[in-house]
């Protein structure tokens, strides 16, 4: 009894051992099978490896924008909406190369000679928020004569027909230096590179040219026709419409 019991579990293992070999087998087979892709455009197998798209499982570098923020000059650059933090879009500018034009003045009777009002506010200044147009919403026009100004302030020029004086970063016309002094505008000038306000106004007026803003002459006047084309400027580009030279505009036609 013994014995056949022994003869029974042989045959069953002899039977059994090429089952499992054949598993193993077809395991390994559907291993390899697995590490195959489909073919690519000329035939060619790729691995499963292979496939994968470039890239995958390493981190995003310049390539890739989505969901990443950069920081500028301090300040939070989303790409979300391409904007600097506070509602502003950034813009590249190309950097202008100031220059010095040779300027000689001549009165032009096309252009308008204001007239010193005391009680003169720069209309819409209210609305213009911020330190860099504080000094439009805080310029009220003064008259003295020319020793007042020479003792108060120690730059006084004569640009233009009339006199400027420089204050804080700005040139404002010095209303009485000289009974016959003309101006063009009443109000403030912003100033860089220490040039005085012609050389500033004249190297506004080129880039404004360029741009197909202006078509009038490189004078250094900041009359009407000048004025009109810094407006449109402004509004085409999302900046408070001033109608004259400042910070923000001139960082934004890449003149500092």
């Amino acid at each position: 009894m013994r014995l056949f019991f022994i003869l029974i579990c042989s045959i069953a293992l002899v039977c059994f051992a090429p089952g499992v070999e054949a598993g193993k087998k077809k395991d390994k087979k559907q291993a390899q099978s697995s590490a195959v892709s489909k073919k690519d455009k000329h035939g060619k197998v790729k691995s499963a490896e292979s496939s994968k798209p470039k890239g995958a499982g390493k981190p995003n570098k310049g390539n890739s924008w989505n969901n990443q923020k950069y920081s500028k000059k301090g300040k939070s650059w989303s790409s979300a909406n391409n904007e600097w933090a506070g509602g502003q879009a950034y813009k590249y500018k190309t950097k202008v190369k100031t220059k010095h034009y040779s300027l000689s003045y001549k009165h032009n009777p096309t252009t308008q000679n204001v007239k010193f009002q005391k009680s003169y506010h720069i209309t819409g200044s209210e609305h213009w928020n911020g330190a860099r147009y504080a000094a439009f919403r805080n310029y009220h026009p003064e008259w003295h004569d020319q020793s007042w100004w020479r003792n108060r302030y120690n730059r006084v020029v004569f640009i233009s027909g009339g006199w400027y004086y420089w204050n804080a970063g700005w040139w404002y016309p010095a209303w009485g230096y000289a009974p016959n002094a003309y101006y063009a505008y009443d109000g403030p000038i912003y100033a860089y590179n220490n040039l005085p306000p012609d050389q500033v106004i004249a190297n506004v007026q080129a880039v404004l040219q360029q741009q197909g803003y202006y078509q009038g002459d490189v004078d250094g006047l900041l009359g009407p026709l000048t004025r009109a084309a810094i407006a449109n400027y402004q509004r085409a580009n999302g900046l408070a419409e001033t109608a004259a030279v400042d910070q923000p505009t001139l960082e934004s036609l890449g003149i500092t």
